[in-house]
């Protein structure tokens, strides 16, 4: 990986043929074997550059791109000016824009904002924008909040070599499809502020909402928020803005950037069963070992699957490592709104081609488990009773998306001030075929029941 900052030469092909030199400062985003953004300085002004590493399609997602940008301007829509295009010393094809000052993009403000009627107010925005552009013919087919950005109180439209573009406004059967999109963002619960998007876009287009509309959108919903859940948990498997997908010596792992981002992962990883050790261990036993750490100033659970013998080591190699499941599950629940301990990192030791121990690193979640807090003296027998209410609603939200946990005993569900929180994700399944489910989900409740008592049972569920 390059160090910041470092010169990047460009022979400039279009407008006029010249070498240009960049100042590149920092990597804004990457693909692996597709792409990598830069934001860079270029004649004293701020720029970003792209550029496009595919030996094959190279050339042809630069045009896409170049030719995007300058249809977007002339249709009057807002986008990053383009200020020209050539490829650099070794190569690659490399585009410059301009760059639009003050600016993040609207997926990270999105994720920053707290408050719901602030991100509901930031989806209208782009909802209105989105409008604009169905109006003047243009229909993104990777739309996403990651493609827009926002610059004060202005969206521009950003990735134009995924953009098509008509001569005539798109009609309801291509539009409504890109609406849903946008929508899947929100909570599906939350259908107060999904209808509110819905009336923006179609009173920003001059069209009525009527109950074909609705339908057509209800079904496009339900199949964007699967594709959106897959799509993101594919993301979570590789390196890029946000995951940093690590191969080195007998380890291959994959860690948020968040959680490492002024130290060297490869230290926590030599590091890990030392500082297990060290920490406060909370569970010990031959199949798993969990210990609470603190690592880069935060306050994290480590928890190690290990070793049980070549055959054991096989089965887990074929259906992949209990860790990568739990790290693929917990970002299954986070994406679905379900409380779940943030997944900050998972790592697998193998020796050759077999997982030999994986271990999965979350954030500590303080709480009482629901175990003890049911057998706690200090607690009234009301909260006890509202808390296993809230429990069973947080049931309901996993059998929605026809999940069932495996493992569902009351040592692993927090009771915590805001919300229960479901942890120990390695055995979870979601369900493609009915009978398998309604099977597994009976499992889970006598589980869970059995360490309750009749009357309670009664009084809940």
């Amino acid at each position: 990986m390059a160090e910041f900052p470092f010169q990047l030469l460009i022979k400039r092909t279009y407008p006029e043929k010249r070498t240009e030199r960049l100042l590149c400062t920092a990597l804004l985003r990457v693909i692996p074997g597709r792409r990598k953004v830069y934001d860079a300085m270029w004649n004293d002004k701020s720029v970003i550059a792209k550029v496009f590493s595919h030996k094959i399609i190279a050339r042809r997602h630069l045009k896409r791109e170049w030719q995007g940008l300058n249809l977007l301007q002339r249709r009057g829509l807002s986008s990053p000016a383009p200020l020209f295009y050539g490829h650099t010393e070794d190569g690659r094809w490399a585009v410059v824009v301009q760059k639009i000052a003050d600016s993040s993009t609207v997926l990270d403000v999105f994720q920053e904002t707290l408050e719901p009627a602030k991100k509901l107010d930031l989806l209208v925005l782009v909802c209105k924008e989105l409008a604009k552009q169905h109006n003047k013919g243009v229909l993104q087919k990777d739309l996403h909040l990651g493609n827009f950005l926002l610059g004060g109180d202005k969206v521009f439209a950003l990735d134009t070599g995924q953009m098509r573009f008509s001569r005539r406004e798109l009609d309801r059967k291509n539009s409504i499809p890109q609406l849903a999109m946008l929508a899947s963002c929100l909570p599906d619960t939350n259908t107060e502020s999904i209808s509110m998007l819905c009336k923006e876009y179609f009173k920003a287009r001059g069209w009525h909402f009527g109950k074909p509309d609705e339908s057509s959108f209800q079904k496009q919903l339900a199949v964007h928020r699967k594709r959106t859940l897959r799509k993101g948990l594919k993301k979570c498997l590789r390196t890029s803005k946000r995951y940093l997908r690590i191969k080195a010596d007998r380890y291959i792992a994959v860690f948020d950037r968040a959680f490492c981002p002024k130290a060297e992962p490869l230290n926590f990883i030599k590091q890990i069963d030392a500082m297990m050790d060290e920490g406060q261990i909370l569970k010990k036993g031959d199949t798993c070992y969990v210990s609470r750490i603190t690592w880069n100033d935060k306050d994290v659970v480590v928890k190690r699957y290990n070793h049980k013998g070549f055959i054991h080591s096989l089965r887990h190699t074929i259906k992949r490592s209990r860790a990568r499941r739990s790290w693929l599950h917990g970002h299954r629940l986070v994406m679905l709104d379900i409380a779940t301990p943030k997944p900050l990192a998972y790592i697998e030791q193998r020796k050759g081609k077999l997982v030999w121990r994986s271990y999965i690193v979350t954030e500590y979640v303080e709480g009482q488990k629901l175990y003890n807090f049911l057998r706690d003296d200090n607690i009234t027998e009301q909260r006890r009773l509202n808390e296993i209410q809230r429990v069973v609603k947080l049931f309901d939200k996993l059998w929605k998306y026809r999940i069932t946990h495996g493992d569902l005993k009351h040592s692993n569900i927090l009771i915590t001030d805001n919300c229960p929180v479901l942890t120990d994700l390695d055995g979870m399944k979601v369900h493609k075929w009915t009978w398998i489910y309604k099977h597994r989900r009976r499992k889970d409740l006598r589980r869970f029941s059995k360490q309750l008592s009749p009357s309670f049972v009664s009084k809940t569920i």
